[in-house]
């Protein structure tokens, strides 16, 4: 054990050594975090004499918990009979469950529901109900609030809009029915756990006791509800030991709640908070980037990271025309570092827009790189471009009975399974492709098979394939405006959970599109089709090949030769209602450090945005992160203000925060307005 501590640096050292009582620590990008847990489990057991079983880390992924799991046994002594508790929270949760689930009136022999099977009965509900919503932001938000600790009750009795009043009525037969069926489903794993635990104050006690060493990787990541299990479970002894980054906070959309780190010394009396600021990744200019940019956002515990790995190459800026020019660039500059012996998997190019990944791998596959996709689908198997594809198949081909099918209820027709199969077999017993049948029988010259309901909408569809068949005759400059208005594709998917994501890759192939057409006004549609064909149809290679992801697909890995693309406003940071500049700001954090020594952030002038070309504007983030001077300042509403904030006046202009302390809702500032000092609330000025 001796070995193994001088392995560690002071800090990893400090926070391996504390025992007793809570401790956070905030452990930076690359600065060793899990190797600082995993030894301060070993410590724990194999040199304090703490019983395994009395120890419990809980992680987000399986996969995280397999590797922790083994890096703490190699570190354990031999004599280690059994292994500690080290599992996601829902597994810890599911082994509670079997044990005490009976507190409930219920029987241990519970059944799992996956996610397919909770839409499918949430489907059934709405049909008995008469809802017409969408099952995914059905789901979506049942799942919500039972993170939010909400019973379908509650739900019910809260609920205003007419909306969230129907979600909350199948909110509750949906529990009502999982309870009568002894079912359970992922968010009950935490939820069911937490209510046994919270009105048992002997088995809270029990098994508080149990666990008097407590350990969470990726704290920042934590939602309420895990956040109110971890009190109860530490209620006895508070030895609770968090890791995480609050610069790394990127799923508040999800739910992950970054009040969570931000107070855990407020929430946990005598809070011991060690920093982890050695950064063993990066090199000084990628760190120097990464932190010049996160000290822009106010809301944060403050940390800096330094560089193990001293100098290195200062990063790059790549500057392009529009978007074809970037993969063409990128693609020549990764094809040199193959050629140059760099290995592919030490590669990758980051987005923050999945749409983004389009013309990427048209680039990729025209300079014949090999690529892998992580975390998504390729952007022509997307289910809403394969949507796209088939209704241009279908414009091309009406006969074509496959993507004819795939394109009936899309967007919903009232169209259902029963009618599509009952047409199937007439128009096989006549012979006849699903729309020469269709067509017959609107004009009468087969027997009509359908309700009138149904008959109403195919009229209708048939109708508009002809009008997009005529426009395509006359050429298609305007086809995709007259598509939009005819079909309204986008509306079925802009109630989805991931409708915006959606949207975005709609926008993205309409723009294409058009972009196609301007270059060649001659251009057929099938000639279209077979360049997407020849797109599509790329084998998915999985080994030596170079990686391409979102930003949030890429936190935890990091790469040699880092590219990221799309570093301009409204793409790199996200614009519009809903967004985080803060959490944009971390997302640009986290890009950044996966760079382990060379780094390329890449803007262009022009980008498809909406389905149009647009000239945009290079992201702040450029200039905060201290790699182009950026005079054009960028106004940010913030709630909160820290020494060293640039704020805008309408009366006195451009200041700099000198003090900000709380009054009430809001911050009494004082402000240097170029030698003149002001004290101003914080609600009359703007953060830029």
């Amino acid at each position: 054990m001796e070995m193994i501590l001088n392995a560690l640096n002071p800090s990893q050292c400090e926070a391996v050594e504390h025992i007793d009582g809570p401790m956070l620590i905030l452990a930076g990008a690359g600065s060793g975090k899990t190797k600082t847990l995993t030894t301060r489990l070993a410590y724990l057991v194999g040199e304090v004499g703490i019983d395994p079983a009395n120890t419990l880390t809980l992680t987000f992924t399986n996969k995280a918990a397999a590797q922790m799991r083994e890096r703490a046994l190699q570190l354990m002594p031999s004599r280690v009979s059994y292994p500690p508790l080290l599992c996601t929270f829902h597994k810890f949760g599911l082994l509670f469950l079997k044990f005490h689930i009976e507190k409930l009136g219920r029987s241990n022999a519970f059944v799992i529901i996956d996610s397919d099977d909770k839409k499918r009965l949430i489907r059934t509900i709405a049909k008995t109900l008469k809802i017409d919503l969408n099952i995914s932001f059905i789901a979506s938000e049942i799942s919500k609030y039972k993170n939010s600790i909400l019973s379908a009750q509650i739900v019910l009795e809260k609920a205003e809009l007419a909306d969230y009043k129907k979600v909350a009525m199948i909110y509750v037969e949906y529990q009502k029915n999982i309870e009568e069926n002894n079912l359970v489903d992922f968010d009950d794993l935490l939820m069911l756990t937490y209510k046994i635990l919270h009105d048992n104050e002997d088995l809270r006690k029990q098994i508080s006791h149990k666990y008097q060493y407590i350990m969470v990787d990726e704290y920042q990541d934590t939602n309420e509800l895990q956040f109110r299990l971890l009190e109860l479970l530490s209620s006895t002894h508070n030895n609770l030991c968090v890791v995480g980054d609050d610069d790394q906070s990127i799923y508040g959309w999800r739910g992950a709640n970054i009040r969570n780190i931000l107070e855990f010394a407020d929430n946990f009396d005598s809070c011991k908070t060690v920093k982890l600021e050695i950064n063993y990744r990066s090199t000084i200019p990628i760190l120097e980037a990464a932190n010049s940019l996160i000290e822009h956002n106010s809301t944060r515990l403050g940390k800096t990271l330094s560089s193990h790995k001293g100098k290195g190459n200062k990063v790059q800026l790549l500057h392009s025309l529009d978007e074809s020019m970037e993969s063409r660039s990128i693609a020549y500059e990764i094809d040199k570092l193959i050629k140059e012996g760099v290995a592919p998997d030490e590669i990758a190019v980051l987005y923050r827009i999945n749409a983004l990944s389009r013309s990427l791998e048209e680039g990729f596959n025209k300079a014949g790189l090999a690529f892998k996709l992580i975390g998504g689908m390729r952007f022509y198997e997307r289910a809403e471009i394969k949507d796209l594809i088939s209704y241009l198949r279908v414009f091309s081909n009406p006969h074509d009975d496959f993507s004819f099918i795939r394109i009936i209820n899309k967007p919903k027709r009232g169209i259902g399974k029963a009618s599509i199969d009952k047409l199937t077999k007439a128009s096989f017993d006549a012979g006849l492709s699903l729309y020469g049948y269709i067509s017959k029988m609107i004009n009468a010259e087969v027997e009509n098979i359908m309700t009138k309901k149904v008959f109403t909408a195919l009229e209708h569809l048939v109708k508009s394939i002809q009008i997009l068949q005529d426009s395509i005759e006359e050429g298609l400059e305007d086809f995709i405006s007259l598509f939009e208005e005819n079909i309204q594709l986008k509306d079925h998917y802009t109630s989805l959970v991931d409708g915006m994501d959606r949207l975005l890759n709609i926008d993205e192939f309409y723009g294409y599109f058009r972009e196609a057409v301007l270059q060649n006004p001659e251009l057929s549609l099938d000639t279209f089709l077979n360049d997407i064909s020849l797109q599509s149809d790329q084998d998915q290679i999985e080994e030596d090949a170079i990686t391409i992801m979102s930003v949030h697909a890429s936190k935890g890995l990091e790469f040699e030769h880092l590219f990221v693309i799309g570093l301009e406003e409204e793409f790199f940071p996200l614009l519009g209602e809903g967004c985080n500049m803060e959490e944009e700001r971390r997302l640009g954090y986290v890009a950044i450090t996966r760079a382990k020594s060379y780094l390329t952030l890449s803007y262009v002038d022009s980008r498809f945005y909406k389905g149009r070309r647009k000239m945009i504007q290079k992201s702040r983030f450029l200039g905060e992160a201290g790699l182009i001077q950026d005079t054009s300042l960028k106004i940010t509403k913030t709630s909160s203000y820290k020494k060293g904030d640039l704020v805008k006046h309408k009366i006195f202009g451009i200041g700099r925060v000198q003090s900000a302390n709380k009054s009430g809702r809001e911050y009494k500032l004082l402000i240097n307005f170029g030698g003149n000092k002001k004290e101003i609330l914080s609600s009359f000025v703007q953060s830029i």
